[in-house]
This record gives C-alpha cells, structure tokens and sequence, in this order.
C-alpha cells in the first residue's frame, strides 16, 4: 500500500488549526509531517487567499478560519470550509460535543450524494454547531477586551508610587 493520502497538506494544516487556533506552527509541522517552513508557507498562502486571519496575542498567534468560504476546486465548490471542518476537525477543548455525520447533513440539508437530505419526522434537538460556540465566544472575548480597555482609561495614575527615572 503507497503512502498518499486523500487530502493535501493544506487540508492537513487546516484542521490541525482549526483543532487549536493557538497551536504553534512547530507542532502542526509535527502532526502533519512536514517542515515547519513548509507549514508557514502554507498558512501565509491560507491568508492570502482569505482562509485564514492571523493575529498576535503577545509573543503568541492565534488562527481564525473563515468557515464560510467555499472550498476552491469547481467538483467541491459548492462545500464550505466550515462543513468540512465540522466532519474532519474534533476539537481539542474539553466540554464540546461531537456532532456525528447525520446532524452535519441535517445542518446542511444535503446528503452526502448532493441529494436534499429527507424531512425528519421526529423534532430531535441538535448540538449546537461547532461555529456557534466560535463566535459567541469571540463576542465574549471582545466584551472583555472591551471592558478591560475602558478600566485602564478610567483608571487613575498614582504617580507618588513611582519612582523617579532619573
């Protein structure tokens, strides 16, 4: 048996980061089994193409992927990233839930043979999908940022604690 695979190294790194937006480019490399030059070629190619946003936090990066771009190639065009994520990428954080192949179709509405998916006929919740826990918890990370940055402007700076510099 050769060793190929049925998804590229940018397919590889995509769900390793979607997998953990803080992962260092080091153990991606690692994981997918290339250099990790080769990874940061490629995640700079994800954000050209508008994929991927990359923004620092510190001395630390964190990688947010535009799930809703659709895939490039015209025989899968008509997928989105998010819903290939959602079949390939478990996430690492504890407290989340799977969501088996069944709700992804449902969520989409489309069977896997391009078919519309048939009508349920029992109403059986679904898990929340893994892009709604996303955002709401970049909306909670923007309200804290947000409330931070109005603490230290109303601050008051007790310059008798100070020392002097010269």
């Amino acid at each position: 048996m050769g060793d190929w695979t049925f998804f590229s190294n940018y397919g590889h790194v995509l769900v390793c980061l979607a997998r953990n937006r803080q992962a260092r480019l080091r153990d991606v490399a690692t994981e997918v089994g290339i250099t990790e030059r080769a990874v940061q070629k490629i995640v700079r190619d994800l954000q050209d193409a508008g994929f991927l946003t990359v923004t620092k936090q510190g001395r630390c990066n964190r990688y947010h992927i535009n799930r809703r771009r659709s895939l490039r190639h015209d025989l899968e065009s008509h997928c989105t990233v998010g819903k290939l994520l959602a079949l390939l990428a478990k996430p690492a954080r504890t407290g989340t839930v799977e969501i088996s192949e069944a709700a992804v179709v449902e969520l989409a509405g489309v069977e896997m043979s391009g078919q519309p998916a048939p009508a349920q006929e029992e109403a059986v919740p679904s898990p929340p999908a893994p892009a709604a826990d996303i955002k709401r918890e970049r909306s909670e990370l923007r309200a804290r940022e947000e409330a931070q940055k109005k603490e230290e402007k109303s601050a008051p700076v007790d310059t008798r604690q100070q020392g002097s510099l010269f």
